[in-house]
């Protein structure tokens, strides 16, 4: 089952999406931020109109297992809207179970229901499964069906 976490939701929501999302970056050796100042920080995200974080918790006990957040906002090539999907996870014990995919599925349903007509995401060239569910999920690496790889970059500031 997949969830819109919002501030005024109540319950475990930001807390479970934060801490999720500090696993994430433990998982792959990067800094984070303490689940607290996540928590805070997603809290003041969801409050605009541009953030939604979801999750995706197990069918069996209702525990939160994974995380997307998506950010819609104006796109400069059409009067729509665009959707960069910044971050997807699901615990490593989950995968490969389905969790992934309900949270693809819901992240399009809301890019769509905010008026996006283009998704985008990253990931890492080590990340098979990440790169399998976002092909299977319509995504391709290509600028264009079959135009050149296209590539990421990114830098502090």
């Amino acid at each position: 089952m997949v969830e819109t976490v919002t501030g005024t939701s109540g319950g475990d929501g930001l807390a479970a999406a934060a801490q999720l999302l500090h696993d994430f970056n433990e998982e792959y050796d990067e800094p984070a931020p303490t689940p607290d100042e996540l928590a805070t920080r997603l809290a003041e995200l969801v409050a605009g109109d541009h953030v939604t974080v979801l999750l995706v918790r197990a069918r069996e006990t209702g525990a939160a297992i994974g995380v997307a957040v998506m950010r819609v906002q104006p796109s400069v090539w059409s009067r729509a809207q665009e959707a960069y999907l910044a971050e997807l996870y699901v615990m490593p014990s989950r995968r490969g179970q389905g969790y992934g995919r309900e949270l693809m599925t819901a992240a399009m349903r809301v890019a769509l229901e905010r008026g996006a007509d283009y998704a985008f995401l990253v990931t890492s060239e080590d990340d098979r499964l990440a790169q399998r569910l976002y092909e299977a999920a319509g995504f391709r690496r290509t600028e264009g069906e079959g135009g050149p790889l296209m590539l990421a970059y990114e830098r502090d500031l």
